[in-house]
C-alpha cells in the first residue's frame, strides 16, 4: 500500500540513524525512528503548526507516516513560498473531506453503500449505491453540509491502521459491502502482499471508518470550507450494464474566501460559457446532420477565424515562412512510416479501404472479423484521414534536393486534420473531430537550432501578449525513460531535451518539466495560459524532432558536399483554431476586441429621417474597410442599442437629425455605461481603422 513501512532490521537491537534530506539540501539525523511530523517539528513550531501532510520521497503522505529509513521530506502547507494553495495540500483537504461528506451521508441515509470517492482538481467525488426506496436528492445537501460542519467541528483525527489481507477480506465480508470487498480484492489483484489499510476519523472500531490508501490531513478539524455542488448518474467500473451509482459532487478549499471565489468563478465560466456564446452571438454551429465533434463555421465567426489566420500569417511572412497546401487525407503507409499509425490508431478515424482490395477481400471469403483485425492492425491498401500535417510537409521537403544553403526551410499551413474522439469527451469548440491547426515545420541545421526555437516562441509570445493573455507558462514535455511509447535515440533526445529547456529558459516565464508529456517522436514547448478568471489552457506549442527525418531518411547536402539529417521543428502559435477561439470567445466573454468582432460598428439612425444619412455613415465606414451594419428597425432607439448589446457589438454609431446636420455621430462603446460622446464622421471612421490597425493599442476618443 502507498503508507506502508519499511520495518527496521530485526537482527539489530539497536535502531539505526534515520538521515532525512529536505528540500534545501540540508539533512537531519535521528537515532531512531520518527514520524514526517516529528521531522516538522525538529525544524520549528510554526512549521509544525502549519503541515497538512508530507512527501517522502515524491510520494504524498500523512503527518504520522513512520521514517525508518534515509529518505528525502518535504513538509506540505496551504500555501506555497509564494503564497499559491499548494496543490498537494488541496489533495489532502478534498481527500479527507470525501471522507466526511460520505460518514455525513451515511447518517442521512441509512443504508448508503460506498463505492469509492477520489479528489479532483477542483474538488472530489463519491460513488454511492443508495437504497432504491431512499434516493439521494438535491434537498438533501442542506442536512449533509450540517452533519459534515459538526463533524469538523469534532476535530476528530484521521487515523490509519492496517490489516494483513486476509484479516483484511475477513472484515469486508462481515461488513456486507460487496463494493469495497471488490476494491479490495482488486488491490491485492495488484500486489497479493500488501497490507489493505483503513483510515478512520478518530479512534479505530468507535468512530467511522473507510477503506483507504490515503493519504489524508491530520484531522477533520483542519478541513476549511466546504460545498456539495451536484449529483450524477455512473455505473460500477463504468460498465452500463452494471450497477448504477449516484456520484456525488463537491469541493471544499481551506478558506471561505477561496472557496467563494472558487464558486464566483464557475458562475463567471457559466456566464462566459462558449456554447452558449456561440450560439447567442452566430459564432458556430454543430448539427447531428452534419456529425458530433465536426464545427460549422458561420459568417460571424468565420470572421473572427479569418482575421486571426490573415494576422498571423502576416507574421509568418515577416519571418521567412512559406504557405503550403496539402490534401485531408493520405495513404496509410505514410502514417506507418511518421509512426502516427500505430500511435494513435485509437484516436484516428478508420482507415478507407481502397475499392479493389475490398473486392479482393470479399472473393477471398475474408470474414468481418478478419476485415476488423486487418483494419485494427493496418493491414490493408488504403487511405486514412490525416491525424497530422508533418508526414505531408515532410514529403514537400523531400520532393527536390536540399542544400545547406537553402536550411532553414520554413513551411507553414491552416491545415485541419481529424481524430476519432470518443462522444462523451466532445465539447463545443474545445474538443472536437476535426479542427484546422496553424501549422509549421522548420526543417534546419544542429546548428540553426536555438535560433529557430527562439523565433517560434517569441511568435507565440507575440500572440498571446497582442489578444491580452498575458499570464501563461511555459511546460516542458519530456520522455518517460521508462516508457516504450517513444522512437528514436537515447542520444537525439538527450539533444532535443536540451535545446528545448535552454529555449523555454530565455522567455523570462515560469517554466516547469513534465516527463511522459513529449511527443512520440520528440520533447516539446507547451504554452499553459491563465485566462481572466483564472482558469488554466494549453494553448501553443513548439516541438523538437530528430526522430521523424530519421523515420523518413531526409536530408540535405553540406558544405562538405556530404549527405547530412536535417532537424524538424514542429510549431502551432495557436494551436487548434477551434479550440483556441472557444477559448477566447469565454476570455472575452464573447466582447471580442474591435479588430476581431464579426461586426465591428452598427450605425443607428433614431428615426426613419435620418436614414439616409445613416446609410452614407455606414458607406464611409465599409469604404475605409470597418465591418458594419445598419439598423433600420422601426423600434426606439434603446431597443436597437440593448439589441446590439447583445451581440457585443464594439462600436455604436447612433445619428439624429443634429448628427446628419454636423456630419458627426453619437458613439457608444459596449461595455460602457457612458457615451463617448459625438464626434465628427471622418474623426470616428479614423479613430476605429487605427484601432483596428493598432490591435486595440490606441482606441477611439473624444477630443
Amino acid at each position: 500500500m502507498s503508507q506502508s513501512q519499511t520495518k527496521s532490521d530485526p537482527s539489530s537491537s539497536v535502531p539505526a540513524p534515520v538521515r532525512v534530506t529536505l528540500p534545501d539540501g540540508s539533512m537531519k539525523t535521528f537515532d531512531a525512528p520518527v514520524t514526517a511530523r516529528d521531522v516538522a517539528e525538529s525544524i520549528g513550531a510554526r512549521l509544525a503548526k502549519a503541515a497538512v501532510g508530507a512527501k517522502v520521497d515524491g510520494e504524498l503522505s500523512d503527518l504520522s507516516r513512520v521514517l525508518d529509513r534515509d529518505c528525502e521530506v518535504a513538509i506540505v502547507t496551504e500555501k506555497t513560498r509564494e503564497g499559491e494553495a499548494d496543490a498537494d495540500a488541496l489533495h489532502l483537504l478534498r481527500h479527507s473531506t470525501a471522507h466526511v461528506m460520505a460518514e455525513a451521508i451515511q447518517r442521512v441515509v441509512p443504508g448508503a453503500l460506498l463505492v469509492y470517492g477520489p479528489p479532483l482538481d477542483t474538488g472530489f467525488y463519491y460513488d454511492i449505491a443508495f437504497p432504491e426506496d431512499r434516493p439521494l436528492r438535491e434537498g438533501d445537501f442542506e442536512a449533509i453540509e450540517r452533519e459534515m460542519a459538526a463533524i469538523v467541528k469534532e476535530d476528530r483525527a484521521f487515523t490509519r491502521y492496517e490489516l494483513d489481507p486476509a484479516d483484511g477480506v475477513d472484515k469486508l465480508k462481515g461488513e456486507g459491502s460487496k463494493y469495497k470487498l471488490d476494491n479490495a480484492e482488486r488491490a491485492l489483484a495488484a500486489d497479493p502482499c500488501a497490507a489493505l489499510s483503513w483510515y478512520a476519523t478518530g479512534e479505530p472500531g468507535k468512530n467511522w471508518e473507510d477503506l483507504c490508501r490515503g493519504p489524508h490531513l491530520p484531522s477533520t478539524g483542519r478541513i476549511g470550507a466546504f460545498k456539495i455542488m451536484s449529483l450524477a448518474s455512473s455505473y460500477w467500473h463504468g460498465d452500463e450494464s452494471s450497477d448504477r451509482l449516484t456520484r456525488v459532487y463537491g469541493t471544499a478549499f481551506f478558506s471561505k474566501k477561496d472557496l467563494d471565489a472558487h464558486l464566483t468563478r464557475l458562475e463567471e465560466a457559466k456566464r462566459r460559457d462558449h456554447r452558449v456564446l456561440g450560439k447567442q452571438l452566430q459564432l458556430f454551429h454543430i448539427d447531428d446532420a452534419v456529425g458530433s465533434g465536426l464545427v460549422l463555421w458561420t459568417p460571424r465567426g468565420s470572421v473572427v477565424r479569418k482575421e486571426l489566420q490573415d494576422w498571423i500569417g502576416g507574421e509568418l511572412r515577416k519571418m521567412g515562412y512559406t504557405d503550403v497546401f496539402c490534401p485531408h487525407i493520405g495513404k496509410l503507409g505514410l502514417y506507418k512510416t511518421s509512426g502516427h499509425f500505430p500511435y494513435y490508431a485509437e484516436s484516428q478515424f478508420t482507415p478507407v479501404m481502397e475499392r479493389d482490395f475490398l473486392k479482393r477481400l470479399g472473393d477471398e471469403g475474408c470474414s468481418c472479423g478478419e476485415l476488423a483485425n486487418m483494419l485494427e492492425s493496418g493491414e490493408i491498401e488504403g487511405y486514412l484521414l490525416k491525424p497530422m500535417n508533418c508526414p505531408h510537409h515532410i514529403k514537400i521537403y523531400d520532393s527536390q534536393p536540399r542544400s545547406y544553403r537553402d536550411l532553414p526551410i520554413r513551411l507553414s499551413e491552416f491545415g485541419t486534420v481529424y481524430r476519432w474522439e470518443q462522444s462523451g469527451e466532445l465539447s463545443g469548440m474545445t474538443r472536437v473531430r476535426s479542427f484546422t491547426v496553424d501549422d509549421a515545420h522548420l526543417f534546419c541545421r544542429e546548428d540553426q537550432i536555438a535560433e529557430e526555437v527562439g523565433g517560434c516562441l517569441k511568435l507565440v509570445k507575440l500572440a498571446f501578449e497582442t489578444l491580452g493573455l498575458t499570464d501563461f507558462r511555459v511546460r516542458v514535455g519530456l520522455r518517460d525513460p521508462d516508457s516504450d511509447k517513444y522512437v528514436g535515440t537515447a542520444e537525439n533526445w538527450a539533444k532535443a531535451e536540451s535545446a528545448c529547456r535552454e529555449a523555454a529558459a530565455s522567455l523570462g516565464a515560469k517554466v516547469s518539466e513534465e516527463a511522459g508529456e513529449a511527443a512520440f517522436y520528440g520533447p516539446k514547448i507547451d504554452f499553459v495560459v491563465k485566462d481572466v478568471i483564472g482558469r488554466e489552457w494549453q494553448l501553443g506549442t513548439v516541438q523538437v524532432d530528430y526522430n521523424l527525418p530519421e523515420r523518413f531518411d531526409l536530408s540535405y547536402t553540406g558544405a562538405d558536399n556530404a549527405p547530412h539529417r536535417p532537424v524538424m521543428i514542429h510549431r502551432a502559435p495557436f494551436g487548434s483554431m477551434e479550440r483556441f477561439i472557444g477559448v477566447l470567445i469565454e476570455h472575452f466573454a464573447g466582447a471580442f476586441p474591435a479588430w476581431l468582432a464579426p461586426e465591428q460598428v452598427r450605425v443607428l439612425p433614431i428615426s426613419e429621417k435620418t436614414n439616409e444619412y445613416a446609410e452614407r455613415v455606414a458607406a464611409q465606414l465599409r469604404e475605409a474597410g470597418v465591418r458594419t451594419e445598419l439598423d433600420f428597425g422601426n423600434e426606439r432607439v434603446q431597443a436597437k442599442i440593448k439589441r446590439a448589446s447583445e451581440m457585443k457589438v464594439p462600436y455604436l454609431a447612433v445619428v439624429g437629425p443634429r448628427d446628419a446636420e454636423a456630419g458627426a455621430v453619437s458613439v457608444r462603446r459596449f461595455g460602457e455605461e457612458r457615451d463617448l460622446g459625438s464626434m465628427p464622421l471622418d474623426e470616428f471612421v479614423t479613430g476605429v481603422v487605427r484601432e483596428v490597425e493598432t490591435k486595440g493599442r490606441e482606441t477611439v476618443s473624444v477630443r
